[in-house]
C-alpha cells in the first residue's frame, strides 16, 4: 500500500461522513450570514438551509446503495415502537430547556417570518422538510451507523450493533450532545435512537424515532411560535 493510499479516508466512511460535513458547513455557513432576518440584506441567510436538499440530500441519493444498515426495514411492531420513541423524546424535548440545560446560543437560529411578522410558507417548507426527512436519515447514519459502531472497533462495517458496548454508546451521546444547544434534551434523544439501534439492531428504528421528533416538534414550533427550538 502506497503512503498517499494508506492516508485516504476508508469509503464506508467517507459515505457516512460527508452528508454530516455538508450539513454542518452549511450551518456554520448560515450562522457567519447576514442576521437571520428579510429585511435590509440582500441574502436572506436562512434560505441557505435549502441548498440541504439538493447538496446533503444529493449525497445520500448518490449511496444510497452503499449504506447497508439501511437495507433492513423493521416489522410493523418496531415501527410503532419507534414512533412512540419519537413522541417521548419531543415531549420531552420540549420540556428540558432550562437555562442550565443550555449550551449557549444557537449558532443559527430559524424564525421563519417575513418582514411583517408573517408565516413564510416557503421557509416552513423547506425546514420540515429538512428536519423530517433528511437529518434523521443523515444523522443516523453518522452518529450510529458510522460514529457509535466505529467506537466500538474501528472496521464499524462488521460491528453487529445488538454487540455495541457501553462505552461506544455513551462516548457517541456525549459527541451527539455537544452539536445541540440542548444538551440534557439531545443526551435523552440520543440515548433513546442509540439504544433503539442497539436492541434491534436496525438502523432504520432510530431514523424513524429521530424523524417523528423532529415533525412533531417542527409542527409543535410553526403552530406555537417558539422559534427558539429550531
Amino acid at each position: 500500500m502506497t503512503a498517499t493510499a494508506a492516508w485516504m479516508p476508508r469509503r464506508a466512511a467517507l459515505v457516512r461522513c460527508a452528508p454530516f460535513v455538508v450539513f454542518m458547513a452549511l450551518l456554520a455557513l448560515r450562522g457567519a450570514a447576514a442576521p437571520d432576518t428579510a429585511t435590509g440584506a440582500s441574502l436572506d441567510a436562512r434560505w441557505l438551509y435549502a441548498l440541504n436538499l439538493p447538496l446533503v440530500g444529493g449525497l445520500l441519493w448518490w449511496w444510497w446503495r452503499e449504506y447497508a444498515e439501511l437495507r433492513e426495514r423493521p416489522p410493523l411492531r418496531e415501527a410503532l415502537l419507534s414512533v412512540a420513541v419519537g413522541l417521548v423524546v419531543f415531549g420531552l424535548w420540549i420540556h428540558l430547556d432550562a437555562p442550565w440545560m443550555q449550551l449557549g446560543e444557537p449558532a443559527a437560529a430559524f424564525a421563519p417570518l417575513d418582514a411583517a411578522g408573517r408565516l413564510d410558507w416557503g421557509l416552513i417548507a423547506v425546514r420540515l422538510l429538512g428536519a423530517a426527512l433528511l437529518v434523521p436519515v443523515m444523522e443516523e447514519l453518522f452518529w450510529r451507523g458510522f460514529l457509535m459502531r466505529w467506537l466500538q472497533q474501528p472496521e464499524f462495517e462488521t460491528v453487529d450493533p445488538r454487540r455495541t458496548g457501553l462505552r461506544a454508546i455513551a462516548i457517541s451521546t456525549a459527541l451527539f450532545m455537544l452539536a445541540h444547544t440542548l444538551w440534557l434534551a439531545a443526551v435523552v434523544a440520543g440515548l433513546a435512537y442509540a439504544l433503539l439501534y442497539a436492541r434491534t439492531g436496525r438502523l432504520w428504528n432510530a431514523v424513524i424515532a429521530h424523524a417523528v421528533t423532529n415533525g412533531a416538534l417542527g409542527a409543535w414550533v410553526v403552530a406555537t411560535g417558539n422559534w427558539q427550538f429550531w
